[in-house]
């Protein structure tokens, strides 16, 4: 129970990597706070799951590319737990697009959901943690140090992720604070399914690049997201951990 009594908001977690982490801190002992948009069916299995398994966790919906959705986001984790520990920012947007289809829409979106929202919400987590300090995780990709063609937006999105950490990990330090960022290769989820990525040619392409020679599961991830939100790395912060299976 590395994670006893503490509280935790996981940003875009009805789905994917967000919801295995929702479901692995709820076994470590955490009170969660599922996020979802507008995938609330999704946001209520997973909270049915982890409630079934003893552990405590709410859906709170919040669209957060919009500041007023944070905002309540955070308000309402206040009314249900009173208290705040940990955040991972894990909502993101991908789209595929070349330089010659990327429109203003689908710019705003990525940018707005997966990197703006990081900070805002590092912000209301910030103010909540008080004197005892907390730790913000937040979710990178690989393929912000590897782009491939048709990923621009995203790929700059999650570049200025990687910044975030190094960035507050100093900012924030001196409150006990620590910041840090996990950076997943390809891996299964709903969204990768919806994409057609299983048995595609950019699956193949990143699994010939992988020395253990599998996609990613969410639990992969999660397993590190605990380690980095518990004790045990109390004395880990500004670092970006890729969790890939050996591709770099």
């Amino acid at each position: 129970m590395k994670l006893k009594d503490k509280v935790a908001v996981i940003t875009g977690s009805s789905k994917g990597i967000g919801a295995g982490i929702a479901k692995e801190y709820a076994r470590e002992g955490a009170k969660v706070v599922v996020n979802y948009s507008t995938s609330k069916d999704y946001a209520d299995r997973v909270v049915e799951e982890i409630t079934k398994n003893g552990g405590t966790a709410i859906a709170i919906q919040a669209d957060i590319s919009k500041i007023t959705d944070i905002k309540k986001l955070f308000e309402e984790t206040d009314k249900a737990y009173g208290r705040l520990d940990i955040l991972v920012n894990n909502a993101s947007v991908w789209r595929y697009e070349m330089l010659d289809a990327v429109s203003e829409e689908i710019f705003q979106l990525q940018i707005t959901t997966g990197l703006m929202a990081h900070i805002f919400c590092a912000q209301r987590a910030v103010a909540r943690f008080g004197d005892k300090g907390g730790s913000i995780i937040n979710l990178s990709s690989t393929i912000s140090l590897n782009p491939i063609p048709g990923t621009l937006i995203y790929c700059a999105v999650k570049a200025g992720v990687d910044s975030l950490a190094k960035t507050l990990s100093k900012e924030l330090g001196p409150k006990n604070i620590r910041v840090n960022t996990i950076a997943p290769g390809m891996t299964e989820s709903e969204g990768s399914t919806a994409d057609g990525r299983p048995g595609s040619a950019m699956e193949k392409y990143f699994l010939d690049q992988t020395p253990l020679g599998r996609i990613g599961l969410p639990i992969d991830i999660a397993k590190v997201a605990v380690f980095l939100a518990s004790d045990d790395a109390s004395w880990v912060t500004g670092e970006r951990i890729t969790v890939a299976g050996g591709l770099l």
